[in-house]
């Protein structure tokens, strides 16, 4: 059956970069330009041009595992600024895609991850390279200054 073809191939489970969703793609497959099959957008393996959630359970693979540099928005929905500071973090996603890895972790649905980095204003911002953590921004601060953040870890 379709299933058990499916079960017994390599795949490779890409999350969108555009909507989140996490697509499984079988490796023999992964040169034929796969796309989102929920949003229909091209899927990259390691390019992100929106950002990626972020839970405790997947924390070390999205974050940790990275090579490169990832910024880590610490954030819950209900707080103002941490809404003031989403378009933003959009933006830099978008223009840094390939380059820099932006992840959206709430704070309300992920408080191991959100203790473990003592997080008790939000937003805050971790700033991430090859693992390990290299700076914390915390408040609604201006593009400039994520931005000026994200180049001194690239």
């Amino acid at each position: 059956s379709y299933r058990e073809r499916l079960m017994s191939e390599e795949n490779l489970i890409i999350r969108c970069g555009t909507c989140g969703t996490r697509n499984r793609i079988p490796t023999r497959r992964l040169n034929e330009n796969p796309v989102c099959g929920k949003c229909r957008a091209p899927l990259s393996p390691g390019i992100h041009r929106a950002p990626v959630h972020v839970t405790d359970g997947d924390f070390e693979a999205q974050v940790l595992s990275e090579p490169g540099p990832v910024l880590l928005d610490c954030w819950a929905p209900w707080c103002g600024p941490c809404r003031s500071v989403a378009p933003i973090l959009d933006e830099l996603a978008s223009a840094y895609a390939g380059r820099v890895k932006i992840a959206k972790l709430n704070v309300d649905e992920n408080p191991v991850t959100a203790s473990r980095f003592g997080i008790q204003s939000i937003p805050t911002m971790l700033f991430f390279k090859g693992g390990r953590l290299m700076q914390k921004l915390v408040g609604a601060v201006p593009r400039q200054e994520i931005e000026a953040n994200l180049r001194a870890i690239m």
